[in-house]
């Protein structure tokens, strides 16, 4: 049996940049907020973190500004995933020297890898490393999915402690925390997937809409860890043109720009990502006036 490296809400936290790289001082504002506001891990340099377009060098030092920055305060989860297994070991270590307190592996996206590659892959990470490891399953993106038989072959490696299942196949999810048990925990990847994941055994959301309203979020898994499944759902359901607006373009498009809108000043999006439609733009603004964010 396994801890888990946290349960509850944590955030996928979203990376300022400026016009000459990354505004550490707004990250720095962005993490206290999230940690004032009862979540209990930050996600950094995740998919919302947009680190398909950061350097090297950026990535390593983001990670390292906020391990300190956080300074224990919660835990830090690092995205150290790559479709190189070398390049995720490089960055799994380095985030390991910061003292980052768990890595977030995506399947490797783009090669298509085998059920075989994928075990290859993490295992071959996870024997280079000293901290725990969440696997993230999001076959939409990567175009490969994790099946139960991986994950119970995975969940064997003392590191590999959970999954981020944003695969939205509830068969699935049900199926692996049952074959797996306390050996591998289950995160929500998708925020409006939360409430009935957790009702499955799920331990918390690693969430893009905790950016703009963390202390929902956070109500909403305390509410499910305490088994008031009518008062989580209640939350979800509050907010749920909210958590589908957050994703009527692709992530992090949406939520950066509803931080603009709310005045966090987050800079904008890299490269291919690109600015929300105005029609969109307008839709925003309505969802986020309707709960009275600007």
């Amino acid at each position: 049996m396994k801890t888990p490296i946290f349960t509850g809400s944590s955030v996928a936290i979203v990376t300022p940049f400026t016009e000459d790289g990354i505004n550490f001082p707004k990250l720095a504002e962005l993490i206290d907020f999230q940690i004032n506001n009862g979540t209990q891990a930050i996600i950094i340099c995740g998919t919302t973190g947009e680190t398909s377009t950061l350097t090297l060098e950026e990535h390593i030092d983001t990670v390292d500004f906020c391990v300190k920055h956080v300074a224990g305060r919660v835990k830090v989860v690092a995205g150290s995933g790559s479709n190189d297994t070398r390049a995720a070991v490089l960055l799994s270590q380095e985030a390991e020297k910061s003292g980052a307190d768990g890595l977030l592996h995506v399947t490797p996206y783009y090669n298509k890898a085998t059920q075989r590659g994928l075990v290859e892959h993490f295992l071959h990470i996870a024997d280079r490393v000293n901290i725990p490891i969440i696997l993230y399953n999001v076959p939409s993106r990567t175009g490969v999915g994790i099946s139960v038989d991986t994950y119970k072959t995975l969940s064997k490696h003392p590191l590999i402690n959970g999954t981020k299942e944003a695969s939205g196949d509830f068969s699935l999810i049900a199926k692996t925390i049952a074959n797996c048990g306390d050996d591998l925990y289950v995160w929500s990847g998708n925020d409006d997937n939360t409430v009935p994941m957790m009702s499955l055994g799920g331990v918390g959301v690693i969430s893009v809409a905790a950016n703009i309203i963390p202390r929902q979020m956070t109500d909403l898994c305390n509410a499910a860890l305490s088994g008031d499944f009518k008062r989580a759902a209640a939350i979800q359901l509050e907010y749920s043109a909210i958590l589908d607006g957050l994703f009527m373009e692709v992530n992090p498009i949406p939520v950066k720009t509803a931080m603009n809108l709310m005045d966090m000043k987050v800079g904008g999006v890299r490269m291919p990502l690109c600015d929300m439609t105005p029609e969109n733009l307008e839709k925003l603004k309505a969802i986020l006036a309707a709960k009275g964010l600007v």
